[in-house]
């Protein structure tokens, strides 16, 4: 018995369709399996990314809030320590000033012994009724030398010699009597010239500036002036009615006589410092310019500076004079209560 050939593939029998179509469901299923895989591993991804970039954006603000807070934390810190700061500040100049006052209580506690020492002297009783006359003498002096004779500089030594005196008086009670002496020292130095010798100097100031009398051929008439002047000049005097004017030279001599003497009883008022004398003289002086002067400019001109020179004053005015004298006095008298 022969073999029989194997069958080629043009004799192969056809595929079963049902199987073709199964495989293919097959693959479907399983890329449909495979696509659904990859999906839900993208949303898983996804999903896991945005929760991470949710914890980052968590964690950076929650690092923002904690250094805020530690910036708080550190400037509440910085003002600590300024307070810290100013608080030893007061503390160090509290104790200055406490150092101060104990070194003050240390040297008043030393001057009172050394007070207490002195008052157990017996001989200090005397002394100081010794200084105290003698610097009442020497404010008396001082006092009287500028009221009465205006003495400026005899009143300023009589009051450094009294400051001296009370320099030695080391009791406290006559402290506040030592500053006003210094305050009345001081009026006296701010003190300029003496108001009178202002006052003379513009009299005889005023007294140079003064024309003498025209003689008899300055009043004679002109060969200019009309016949009737010339002709009538020694008959008849021409004045004004509301005033004597001196034209003749014999009356225009006695004016200018006249209006010296009053300008030199005018000095010796003022050496006087006799300020209702002195301004009296000066008004008698202006009714002898009246008859000298004529009515015009240079008469209003000198009864100007006549006027101001009346109004000058005469003595110095010192509101403090005589306070230091008064002062002592009274502390004398008040010691003198105590002792009785």
């Amino acid at each position: 018995m022969s073999a029989t050939p194997p069958p080629t593939a043009s004799t192969a029998p056809p595929a079963n369709p049902r199987k073709r179509s199964g495989g293919l469901l097959a693959k479907a299923v399983l890329w449909l399996l495979v696509l659904a895989m990859l999906g839900f591993a993208g949303w898983r991804g996804w999903a896991w990314w945005q929760t991470r970039h949710a914890q980052e954006r968590a964690a950076v603000a929650d690092a923002d809030l904690r250094i805020e807070a530690l910036d708080q934390r550190i400037d509440m810190i910085r003002r600590d320590q300024r307070a810290q700061v100013q608080r030893l500040q007061q503390a160090d100049a509290t104790n200055r000033v406490l150092r101060d006052e104990l070194l003050g209580i240390g040297q008043r506690a030393a001057l009172i012994e050394d007070s207490v020492a002195r008052l157990a002297d017996p001989e200090r009783s005397g002394a100081l009724a010794l200084r105290l006359d003698e610097t009442e003498l020497l404010l008396v002096l001082g006092e009287q030398r500028l009221r009465l004779a205006g003495d400026l500089d005899g009143a300023r030594r009589a009051y450094a010699m009294a400051g001296g005196v009370l320099e030695r008086i080391d009791d406290p009670d006559y402290l506040s009597l030592r500053q006003s002496l210094l305050q009345e020292r001081a009026a006296l130095d701010e003190l300029g010239a003496d108001p009178r010798v202002h006052a003379l100097v513009r009299i005889d100031r005023f007294a140079g500036t003064l024309e003498p009398p025209p003689t008899r051929a300055q009043r004679a008439p002109t060969a200019t002036a009309p016949w009737w002047r010339r002709a009538f000049a020694n008959v008849f005097d021409i004045q004004p009615r509301h005033r004597a004017l001196a034209v003749r030279p014999a009356d225009r001599a006695d004016a200018q006589a006249g209006l010296q003497l009053e300008l030199t009883l005018a000095r010796a008022a003022a050496e006087r410092r006799d300020l209702d004398s002195y301004r009296a003289a000066l008004e008698r002086a202006g009714h002898w310019l009246e008859r000298l002067w004529p009515a015009s400019p240079a008469l209003d001109d000198k009864r100007r500076q006549l006027d101001a020179i009346a109004a000058l004053p005469l003595s110095l005015s010192i509101p403090t004079l005589g306070s230091t004298l008064g002062q002592l006095r009274q502390l004398r008298a008040a010691e003198g209560r105590d002792q009785a």
